[in-house]
């Protein structure tokens, strides 16, 4: 049976920046640094670790990150409800706002395919309700067009992930049943069955003190790491529950950086931590393409 020991190198977490307000959203570029926002201060920043965190733009409650295949950032911006990409020049560039004619409520998190199209999550519930124009949560698609279509209603989507063959998308629901959701879904990314993957209701806390049900990132062996209460839940591929790693703030989000892709990033907070785990994350589809 395997156990965290055979998980994570390290037992501990280890602090490498601090003095945020609530951070989120970590991508790895494998030039040796990583992106993240401090949500609630309206920064997106970039960092090496090691170094002191620098500002690359205000954003409005600024949330997930990912690049596009061409390498661009592309962020969910949910006090403007969008999702922007940051252009070679530097100018932002809306990529979605609205879908059907009707605006986005609060984009949260993104992720990219490696056929190009990119997945976001976009919850209603913090939203006024005299505010919402969709008037309920989903997981939506961009085609490499620009065409956006809805892959399924989630009562509150939050974070998400693909597996390694890309026909699983991994989505964690927040509020009231806590879970993460397994969507079966063809190259198109069309809905074909869905399914409950994990059940994370058990130390769940309605006003999320021990944290609730957010990022994702998938392993080389098909495992699921999911932040939840206490910290980062760990499951096998068919949803069994590893354990659980624990971490000294509310953990949100989490990424797998290095040049190795072993190291566990965790945006916890007011601060980010890092963990050795022994298998490496999935690489993103654009490393390829950039620069090493």
């Amino acid at each position: 049976m395997v156990t965290l020991n055979d998980i994570v190198d390290t037992t501990t977490v280890k602090r490498v920046a601090g003095g945020f307000v609530f951070t989120e959203g970590p991508l790895w570029h494998p030039d040796g640094f990583v992106y993240f926002v401090d949500l609630r201060s309206n920064v997106l920043f970039r960092m090496v670790l090691g170094e002191k965190p620098t500002k690359v733009r205000d954003t409005v409650a600024g949330n997930g990150c990912t690049f596009d295949l061409q390498g661009r950032l592309v962020n969910c911006e949910g006090g403007r409800r969008r999702v922007y990409r940051i252009e070679n020049d530097g100018s932002l560039t809306t990529i979605a706002e609205e879908f059907g004619g009707a605006r986005l409520s609060r984009p949260n998190d993104v992720i990219c395919a490696h056929d190009g199209s990119l997945y976001f999550t976009d919850p209603n519930y913090r939203v006024p309700l005299r505010e919402r124009e969709i008037g309920h949560g989903a997981v939506y698609r961009i085609a490499i067009d620009g065409s956006i279509s809805e892959v399924a209603k989630i009562e509150y989507p939050n974070g998400l992930a693909l597996s390694k063959d890309e026909r699983t998308l991994y989505v964690s629901n927040t509020r009231w049943s806590q879970y993460i959701a397994a969507l079966e879904i063809d190259q198109n990314g069309k809905l074909l069955r869905r399914r409950i993957f994990a059940d994370m209701s058990a130390g769940m806390c309605s006003d999320e003190s021990s944290g609730c049900p957010d990022g994702m990132k998938v392993d080389e062996a098909g495992r699921v790491f999911c932040t939840g209460a206490r910290g980062v839940w760990v499951f096998e591929p068919d949803g069994t529950l590893i354990g659980i790693i624990e971490t000294p703030e509310i953990c949100a989000n989490l990424a797998f950086v290095g040049g190795d892709l072993k190291t566990l990033l965790l945006t916890a907070s007011t601060s980010v931590y890092t963990l050795r785990v022994k298998t490496s994350g999935l690489p993103h589809p654009s490393y390829k393409n950039l620069k090493h």
